[in-house]
């Protein structure tokens, strides 16, 4: 009899005391952010851990190792996204934990800025080690993992993958090579199971300019962006790509109307550009058609 009673109050009891992280479907899903340590990435980090996510956040340097690992529910990584062996040692570890991988956000990368002129080959290069080849080898790396929890892939682009400033050539073609990216992972992964998303913020404050100054020597329109809000409707907008039921391709975030509308004047600019003089041209009637069947397929404006 004593047994069976002690039998009945494990039945009862285990599945409060044992089962209690699984019983949490978000302590079930983790997220690797790459480029963790400050700006956007740092706030998607916070955001997401805050709210209840594992997440593993890559970084490079001691000190930001240090101060991610004492963020409740982060697992700070040393992740250099443009050093392969980096890439394989954060595989397997986050492939030993054995949480899995349900989301990655490719977040890391940095910018050069300076006239065509004067950006060096070298600057060039690193832009594209860290901007392009970098995503597009933790991708790579992770997709096992990613396709095993029919996951989620937010890439971090930039209103400058759609526009293109002066003195940002090379970290403009680098965001514009995300937004292809994006697009392309997006058909391949599909019939996989994995959503594949890219977040477009436009000025918030962060250190990328300031880190292209101290490793130049070049002091920029871009190196303080103190004045700009902080990230956090990046990191809101990240949050959302991740977990809600139906992402969205593309998140435009910005911090005002006058960057959204600069954004899609700029689309309708090389629209016309595409129309103009060419062997097929189309009336202002049937473009407005096609902007009507666009639109009816298009969710109803956010709060």
């Amino acid at each position: 009899m004593r047994c069976s009673v002690i039998a009945l109050l494990l039945l009862v009891v285990a599945p409060t005391v044992f089962g209690a992280e699984s019983a949490d479907p978000k302590r079930s899903k983790s997220v690797l952010v790459t480029g963790a340590s400050t700006g956007i990435g740092r706030k998607i980090t916070e955001r997401l851990a805050a709210d209840g996510y594992f997440v593993y956040a890559g970084a490079r340097k001691e000190a930001d190792l240090k101060a991610l690992a004492a963020i409740k529910n982060v697992q700070a990584v040393r992740l250099d996204v443009t050093n392969p062996q980096d890439v394989n040692a954060a595989v397997e570890t986050i492939t030993n934990a054995g949480r899995g991988l349900y989301g990655l956000v490719n977040n890391a990368g940095v910018a050069a800025i300076g006239s065509f002129a004067d950006t060096t080959m070298e600057e060039f290069d690193l832009v594209m080690q860290a901007n392009v080849y970098g995503p597009y080898r933790v991708t790579k790396a992770f997709m096992p993992l990613l396709v095993a929890q029919k996951g989620r892939i937010v890439n971090i682009g930039s209103l400058s993958g759609i526009l293109a400033a002066r003195d940002l050539s090379a970290y403009s073609m680098s965001k514009h090579a995300i937004e292809a990216f994006t697009d392309s992972l997006a058909q391949d992964l599909a019939p996989l199971g994995v959503a594949v998303s890219v977040i477009e913020p436009g000025n918030y404050r962060s250190d990328i300019g300031k880190n292209a100054t101290e490793r130049t020597g070049a002091a920029t329109r871009f190196t303080d962006r103190s004045k700009y809000k902080e990230p956090d409707e990046v990191a809101a907008a990240t949050e959302r790509a991740l977990f809600e039921d139906s992402p969205k391709r593309r998140y435009l975030v910005v911090p005002d109307e006058r960057e959204a509308e600069i954004t899609i004047r700029k689309q309708i600019e090389q629209l016309i550009q595409l129309n103009e003089g060419q062997p097929y041209t189309y009336e202002r009637t049937a473009l407005i058609k096609m902007l009507d069947d666009a639109l009816a397929q298009a969710r109803p404006r956010t709060p």
